[in-house]
């Protein structure tokens, strides 16, 4: 008895088919011999880049049954072929598409949302107008940050109308705006406010809430201050119309001491600037208390170098006349 097998398969174009049919039956009579003498058929030696010869040589040492009785084939069609149409050897590529899209690669948990890659870093930031949605979140992280850690700082980074839009129409209730002021001073941490772009209204109040030193404020952004506005009173009665107004003068007032509070200014000064909307950019905001610093990178360095007005003037050659002889 042989102790190893030669497949006699050849998938040439040329080969003839008697060749072929000799060649099976030899195969097929070799598997018999082996099945009755119950010996495990060897492996062939095989061509390693050959896939066809590979697929055939796994089966014969794996399941040897599978070649055995076989029914003679069709002396037209090469031999074996059938075992690569057997869903067991080889998946569809409906069914790998289906395992790969649906199955192994799926994500077991959806990626976080930017706020969340921002808490990380314990920034919030405030980018819309204080609506009802953005105080939830906005005093739920503040809640959290703290929970977290009390003693590392929080930056809060504003870009925010308040609760009036750019146009002026009153989008929230006052009150959103001092729910993020409350949670602010009854935090234990360390408060940076940041403004980037505009600080309108109650968003003007809480980048002036921030730590003292603190309060930074970006060149080009822009502060405004002004009094709170009546929502729309639409088809109410005339007594519930006075009654919304005298509300809206309890939260100026209120919003009128609380920035006197945090800019150091007199309610007084405060009140005449809120009588109209009051704009500040980034020096004047300074020079009104709401910010301590402007961010600027580098100008630390570029303002020490730079010389004073009489420097300029003496260097110059020009003389100060204080008063003018006709």
């Amino acid at each position: 008895m042989a102790t190893s097998l030669h497949l006699p398969i050849s998938i040439s174009a040329t080969s003839s088919s008697s060749l072929r049919a000799k060649n099976t039956r030899r195969f097929a009579a070799f598997c018999s011999i082996n099945s009755k003498a119950k010996v495990k058929i060897p492996i062939p030696p095989i061509n390693p880049k050959d896939p066809f010869l590979s697929r055939l040589s796994s089966v014969a040492a794996n399941s040897p049954e599978t070649l055995l009785n076989r029914p003679v084939q069709n002396s037209d069609s090469l031999p074996y072929l059938d075992l690569f149409d057997e869903p067991k050897l080889m998946a569809t590529p409906a069914q790998v598409e289906r395992s790969v899209s649906y199955n192994e690669h799926r994500p077991r948990k959806p990626p976080p949302d930017l706020p969340s890659l921002l808490l990380h870093g314990r920034i919030v930031y405030i980018g819309m107008p204080l609506v009802p949605a953005v105080t939830e979140l906005v005093v739920a992280e503040l809640m959290y940050l703290q929970w977290m850690d009390p003693k590392q700082p929080i930056y809060i980074y504003i870009n925010s109308t308040g609760t009036t839009r750019d146009d002026g129409e009153t989008v929230g209730m006052e009150s959103e705006g001092f729910a993020i002021y409350d949670a602010m001073m009854q935090l234990k941490n360390e408060i940076h406010t940041v403004a980037v772009g505009a600080a309108i209204g109650q968003a003007c109040l809480l980048l002036s809430a921030g730590t003292k030193g603190k309060r930074f404020m970006m060149p080009h952004a822009k502060a405004m201050i002004q009094q709170p506005r009546v929502p729309s009173s639409g088809l109410m009665p005339a007594s519930d119309v006075l009654i919304r107004a005298k509300e809206v003068m309890t939260n100026r007032d209120i919003l009128i001491k609380l920035l006197a509070k945090h800019t150091g200014n007199s309610v007084e000064a405060v009140t005449n600037v809120m009588r109209r909307p009051y704009y500040m950019d980034s020096t004047t905001a300074k020079e009104f208390g709401v910010i301590d610093k402007i961010l600027w990178r580098g100008q630390e360095k570029i303002m020490a170098d730079v010389a004073s007005p009489e420097e300029w003037d003496k260097k110059a050659g020009v003389k100060v006349v204080d008063e003018l002889s006709l």
